[in-house]
């Protein structure tokens, strides 16, 4: 089930209404976040060469899966070519959900934590 259902001919060739059935179709069938991602960002590839129909395509799709899935590397990689299918607060909110600062102070804290207990001189027994 690892093989890709649209090729790039169908891509580039289908109408919107095939293509967003289609994708649908795929993602709730595989839950494969990181290929429909790939897909739909082909499809904004041919929005930006002059198909006006697919403005903003499978908007609600893009926006469940960068809202209620975890984040892969894909979704990261991609993730600023579909700015504009969210609002401004609502993208600010995912930018932190998708890159959360978080693991870095986590990360930070574990080294200086490390550090401190290296360098921390061990207890005596001295009165």
């Amino acid at each position: 089930m690892n093989e890709q259902t649209l090729s790039h001919r169908q891509l580039f060739n289908l109408t919107p209404k095939t293509l967003e059935k289609r994708i649908t179709d795929y993602y709730y069938k595989t839950q494969n976040s990181s290929l429909t991602i790939k897909y739909i960002l082909a499809l904004r590839v041919r929005y930006q060469l002059g198909a006006e129909e697919f403005a903003l395509i499978l908007k609600d799709l893009v926006r469940e899966i960068f809202e209620n899935t975890k984040a892969t590397r894909t979704m990261k990689r991609f993730f600023y070519y579909f700015q504009d299918y969210f609002m401004a607060p609502e993208w600010r909110a995912l930018t932190t959900k998708v890159f959360p600062i978080r693991s870095f102070g986590e990360k930070a804290k574990a080294i200086v934590h490390s550090l401190i207990s290296i360098v921390r001189p061990e207890e005596t027994n001295e009165p």
